[in-house]
């Protein structure tokens, strides 16, 4: 998913935003290409141009509306097979084994990826939607597997990996990102 203008960013779009010299999207891109996906499809929209420019031969895209996450989302699901993983282009430290844990993590129906909040808060990284679970509060990271079977059967996966904490959705969220990035 890389259609968002990144407005909360504040630093033109938001998926070539630049973290360890690299766009974020680019860093997706090398993770998936890391692991056992065998096919990506880049899901843009009018709202990032220069994305759509960017990614142009590199990988299929999507073409969405740009009517924001959900119908964006929806549109591109109506375009493959399921079960598809998803993500977004702001998880900049995602890496290939990472997206294989949730792979293996999978069974059938849908898996949502969290980390604990506490997580979040301790990286100082910004979460704009939490959930309650099993007396924890959690964060989604944007990385999900969407099921074939009825939307009902939704499994939680937490993770404590500190690179699915990192979606950079603002101008905080990147210095941490590229912290990470450099590495200790």
């Amino acid at each position: 998913m890389c259609g968002g203008q990144g407005t909360r960013l504040d630093r033109g779009e938001k998926p070539l935003f630049e973290v360890g010299g690299r766009p974020m999207v680019d860093h997706v891109l090398a993770a998936l290409e890391a692991s056992r996906i065998e096919t990506v499809h880049a899901v843009t929209s009018p709202q990032a141009p220069e994305t759509a420019e960017h990614l142009d031969g590199r990988t299929p895209r999507i073409e969405t509306g740009g009517e924001g996450y959900v119908a964006d989302l929806t549109t591109a699901l109506a375009e493959v097979e399921l079960p598809v993983l998803t993500v977004v282009s702001d998880l900049p430290l995602l890496a290939g084994e990472v997206v294989d844990r949730v792979l293996d993590a999978h069974e059938p129906g849908s898996l949502t990826v969290c980390v604990p909040t506490a997580l979040k808060e301790a990286l100082d990284v910004s979460a704009d939607t939490t959930r309650a679970h099993g007396g924890h509060e959690l964060a989604p990271t944007g990385l999900n597997v969407v099921g074939a079977d009825d939307a009902a059967d939704e499994t939680l996966h937490v993770s404590y990996d500190a690179r699915l904490a990192v979606n950079v959705n603002r101008p905080a969220d990147a210095d941490v990102a590229e912290v990470l990035a450099d590495g200790p």
